[in-house]
């Protein structure tokens, strides 16, 4: 459970976070893409420094961390690659609101997915395959967006699906097809691989229609990483199937309204931001909950605005902060 430590780190976040987002939405988002080319190095350097000083926490496989010791009892970490999720969204629509009337030219595609796939091998290489599917959903949804021809889009499937065995053989590693091969098995290695799903489809199963209550001294505690990527085991637990699916409905109606909001854009930049800020959103809600039952295998994703995590949690709120950037300043003024 959330140690007091973690509960202030927490809230110090969230409450940079809402100041963060708050002079986002005043600063032009014109401005901040053409930035690019300081903010894109600068979040780049950041996630080149994990694979020197790079820490683990928790039950993370990854070294995606960099901790700063405040005091002898007292440290912060925080994790990039968050931090890089903003400058690519920028960076991104920038790239195709410059190359939008000639998008399915085979150049501009190359480079496009040049840029898309810059920051998923990094963070593959990293060891954060979570994130780094959350990276490339982002991509797909923004240059999906943006008009992509069909063909490409026929074509990159075909090439998935051609590459799948050299992928399972190749490139996953033996414990990443576990966790695979553990969503199709309930019963597959349960002590091990399956362990953590196993106690979080309990614990949402335990809350039945109501919950137990969120203060309630009957929570189980042997759910994993419950105040993290389990979050919603703990959710569903506390406030039961109706509970959980209000939260739901609230957390996908957030990303459902900036991606409406990206219909109304006066420009083509606004329009890319707004659906790579609720690509995020989005991306992880479904993968998150997807992972506490069971139908996708575990990569460590964080369920918006609710799992612990100081980075990840500002972060949201920065994204919210430059979709309100996009809202401020895309609109027709009486001086306009």
């Amino acid at each position: 459970m959330m140690t007091l430590s973690r509960f202030y780190v927490q809230a110090g976040a969230v409450v940079l976070g809402i100041v963060g987002a708050i002079i986002m939405s005043k600063i032009d988002y014109h401005f901040m893409a053409k930035l690019w080319k300081l903010h894109v190095p600068a979040a780049i350097f950041l996630v080149l420094l994990t694979f020197i000083l790079g820490q683990q926490r928790g039950e993370a496989d990854d070294k995606a961390w960099i901790i700063i010791n405040l005091t002898d009892s007292f440290s912060v970490s925080f994790q990039p690659t968050e931090l890089l999720k903003i400058s690519f969204v920028l960076s991104f629509a920038l790239h195709l609101s410059a190359v939008r009337e000639n998008i399915n030219k085979l150049k501009n595609v190359f480079f496009l997915c040049l840029h898309g796939i810059y920051p998923v091998a990094l963070i593959h290489l990293q060891g954060d395959d979570g994130t780094a599917l959350v990276f490339l959903f982002i991509f797909l949804f923004m240059i999906f967006s943006a008009g992509i021809s069909w063909k490409y889009i026929f074509l990159a499937a075909g090439a998935l699906g051609a590459s799948v065995p050299f992928l399972w053989n190749m490139v996953l590693s033996a414990d990443q097809k576990n966790r695979i091969l553990a969503i199709w098995d309930y019963n597959y290695d349960p002590q091990n691989i399956g362990w953590q799903q196993m106690q979080g489809r309990i614990s949402i199963g335990s809350g039945q229609i109501w919950g137990i209550g969120i203060f309630s001294p009957d929570h189980r505690t042997s759910v994993p990483e419950i105040h993290n990527d389990f979050i919603f085991a703990f959710i569903a637990e506390s406030v039961g199937f109706i509970g959980s699916m209000a939260i739901l409905i609230l957390l996908v109606s957030i990303g459902l309204k900036i991606l409406l909001n990206s219909r109304h854009s006066l420009d083509y930049l606004g329009k890319y931001i707004y659906v790579g800020v609720a690509s995020i959103i989005l991306t992880q809600i479904f993968i998150n909950i997807g992972m506490c039952l069971s139908i996708l295998p575990v990569i460590g994703i964080t369920l918006p605005f609710f799992s612990s995590g100081g980075t990840s949690a500002a972060t949201l709120y920065l994204a919210i902060g430059l979709s309100l950037s996009v809202y401020m300043h895309n609109r027709k003024t009486l001086f306009s």
